[in-house]
């Protein structure tokens, strides 16, 4: 059994990775209703939370049903983090995880995200300063190192866990890789090999099938994975990754209908959380995915995102099932 803090996971345990504009609560339910074992907020600027900033605050929202979850900060000062850590705890999630992977240059700029990664003795003590804020498991998300040339993740690691983090997941690229290439998880795999690591350690990079999510368990011996991209419009991904450990078979796709379903319960909780407008925008970079493979998708794509009603979308989704009903069959 996995265990971060008292909050008990099955032995081999698949977290929804923290993304931007897209690991929000509809989100994270439909993945937690498909098999996701913990799920982790959007990422939060610490010094949006300290200046009260609408966007970060909507960010704290979360629900029983996606439980257990982790809500995600990131910056760059101590003082900032430690107050932000404090807000956080306010909203009783089931942990807190630090930022220390955001390769985006908005972050980096600011000397967050995977900008510390230049700088270990920085993220210890940034990592510290959350420790000792909350009463709360604090966990750490970071990458191998910034570049090829750079790669620190032995030493992060050990020193993360000596002041007090309680699972590690490591992006295993780069910053310089951003998310291209691939991703070498052989250095995740010395990270488990050293004895004095005894926190879970979990791994992120690249899972995109049950057959690679085995083979990676396997090989490289990690206590869990994380999956981002592969779950964006496709959650499913979860139970078919543990169907297949468990009986060594592969589930079917979803059909059609399913994904309709998925997709209009996705569109109906983003519309009661954020309004039918902002609900409705930020759907529009699901759709691809959601219908990825149906012919002529290029048009009902773009009837898809001049829709400005749940009532235009729920009628493009029906042309969509009507046209398409057993393309997936």
């Amino acid at each position: 059994m996995i265990k971060i803090g008292n909050i008990e996971f099955p032995d081999f345990p698949f977290l929804l990775a923290p993304m931007e504009d897209v690991s929000d609560p509809p989100f994270r339910r439909l993945c937690k209703q498909h098999g996701a074992d913990l799920m982790y907020s959007e990422f939060i600027s610490s010094e949006g939370l300290i200046r009260d900033a609408m966007k970060s605050r909507k960010k704290l929202d979360i629900f029983d049903e996606e439980r257990p979850v982790g809500i995600q900060i990131f910056g760059g000062d101590e003082a900032s983090m430690s107050l932000s850590a404090g807000i956080v705890e306010t909203v009783n999630p089931d942990l807190v995880d630090i930022n220390f992977g955001c390769p985006v240059k908005k972050v980096v700029s600011k000397g967050a995200g995977a900008g510390v990664l230049k700088d270990v003795n920085l993220m210890v003590k940034l990592a510290q300063a959350v420790v000792k804020s909350t009463h709360l498991p604090v966990t750490v998300k970071t990458r191998l190192g910034w570049d090829e040339s750079s790669i620190n993740i032995d030493e992060t690691a050990e020193r993360l866990q000596d002041v007090g983090i309680q699972a590690l997941t490591i992006h295993a690229r780069t910053r310089s890789q951003m998310y291209k290439g691939h991703s070498d998880w052989s250095h995740i795999a010395r990270i488990k090999e050293n004895p004095r690591i005894q926190i879970p350690i979990f791994g992120n990079g690249d899972i995109d099938s049950p057959q690679k999510a085995k083979e990676y368990k396997e090989k490289y011996g990690v206590d869990g994975i994380m999956i981002g991209r592969a779950a964006i419009g496709y959650p499913w991904i979860f139970e078919e990754i543990k169907h297949f450990f468990k009986t060594g078979k592969l589930l079917p796709k979803p059909t059609l209908q399913q994904r309709v379903e998925a997709v209009q319960k996705h569109a109906v909780r983003s519309i009661e959380w954020k309004g039918e407008r902002v609900g409705i925008l930020e759907m529009r970079q699901h759709y691809s995915n959601y219908f990825k493979g149906i012919p002529n998708f290029k048009g009902y794509k773009t009837l898809l995102l001049s829709a400005s009603t749940l009532e235009e979308l729920q009628a493009v989704f029906g042309k969509i099932l009507e046209k398409n009903g057993d393309f997936f069959a």
